[in-house]
């Protein structure tokens, strides 16, 4: 029988993830966003798209420079490219602006403003997330059970003598067990020259959607952003609910309130979530094989080169207008690039059944040194953008 504890547990998480959050983030998006300001955000897409990218590229170099275990190479792209882009700016931003002396105005207004941009983050990060990572650590554990399913078929056909040992060269998963993602991304040799290009395109395009996982990506929290996104742009809609003298006021009240319940209860879940991880997989870490050097390249980006890229992005983005002047927001495109992994990195593992006991030891140590990590680099980007 299922203990109470554990029940509860569950019923905060549910209660965070379809109630608290979507509230939070389509309370705030509606009250700040606005026609004007939707375009003057629009280089955070492109930002967050930024750190997925570089993320990628310096985890693909780790692989290449470490030579971790195979099924560890999806686990570390997803570490290195995905970062908490939701629920620690919700729990940093706050904080800063209440500090005496903040580069960033008045607390009410830089809270505002603040909580406003930490919800864009956390939508526009949940569909790269479940988008990319997903997919990513998904295709990463398919070839594994491939390649282990097709070398237990090959040793028990050549022990069993009744095929040539030539004949095992055809069980190469390279060439007729070929994974998803060599599929969507090589042409079809066979049918290269019967097919037209734009039939291929719409085959590639196909199995691409065929494989995300739409459910995932409209997560609660994006589907509050677009509600807020449409309740802010459209001004019938916004004068109808946002505002004192709005007829539908009661909603803003309503959705401010459950909003405000979500900062502390994310940070209890997380904190949590980290011992639930380490206490869950407790007797394999103690036998586990991660590779030092693995978690060591996996810090070094999320907290020196993937931040120190990001400056260049943001300060080249500065330099030729495509960023507003506003100091906040520019704190908030810099502070992208230096958060730990995503938390639903975890969840991910768990869902696939590949690199648990890695993951936890790897949230372990980025969390662990986060404290240090993000609080000197806030204050290094609060310094720059002052």
């Amino acid at each position: 029988m299922v203990s109470t504890n554990v029940i509860m547990a569950f019923g905060v998480v549910v209660l965070v993830f379809y109630v608290f959050n979507p509230s939070l983030v389509g309370g705030n998006l509606a009250k700040t966003i606005t026609f004007e300001s939707v375009v003057l955000l629009w280089f955070m897409p492109v930002n967050i798209l930024g750190t997925f990218i570089l993320g990628s590229a310096l985890g693909w170099i780790l692989i290449r420079l470490t030579r971790p275990p195979k099924h560890m190479e999806g686990l570390i792209l997803g570490c290195c490219s995905a970062g908490n882009l939701g629920n620690l700016p919700l729990i940093i931003l706050p904080a800063i602006c209440k500090e005496k002396g903040s580069p960033f105005g008045e607390p009410d207004v830089c809270h505002q403003y603040g909580m406003a941009y930490a919800s864009l983050s956390m939508a526009i990060g949940a569909v790269f997330l479940w988008s990319y990572v997903y997919n990513i650590m998904r295709i990463s554990s398919s070839r594994i059970q491939k390649e282990d399913s097709t070398s237990n078929g090959s040793n028990i056909l050549k022990a069993s003598g009744e095929i040539p040992d030539n004949f095992l060269e055809t069980l190469n998963p390279t060439k007729d067990t070929m994974d998803d993602a060599y599929t969507i991304l090589l042409p079809d040799a066979e049918s290269e020259e019967k097919v037209s290009f734009p039939s291929k395109i719409k085959h590639r395009l196909r199995m691409i959607s065929s494989n995300l996982n739409l459910k995932s990506m409209f997560a609660p929290s994006t589907l509050g952003a677009i509600a807020g996104f449409i309740i802010g742009v459209i001004p019938l809609v916004r004068n109808f609910i946002i505002g004192s003298d709005a007829p539908l006021h009661v909603v803003e009240d309503s959705a401010s309130m459950l909003g405000e319940a979500a900062i502390p209860t994310v940070t209890l879940i997380m904190g949590a979530n980290l011992l639930k991880e380490l206490w869950a997989n407790e007797p394999r870490l103690k036998g586990t094989s991660t590779p030092v050097w693995s978690v060591v390249g996996i810090v070094a980006v999320r907290y020196i080169f993937l931040p120190l890229l990001g400056v260049v992005v943001v300060k080249g983005a500065i330099h030729l207008s495509l960023v507003q002047s506003d100091p906040l927001y520019q704190f908030v495109l810099l502070l992208q690039y230096a958060l730990p992994p995503a938390m639903n990195i975890g969840t991910i593992a768990q869902l696939f059944g590949s690199g648990e006991s890695e993951c936890s030891v790897i949230m372990l140590w980025t969390y662990a040194l986060a404290s240090v990590a993000v609080t000197l680099w806030s204050t290094f980007f609060m310094w720059l953008v002052s």
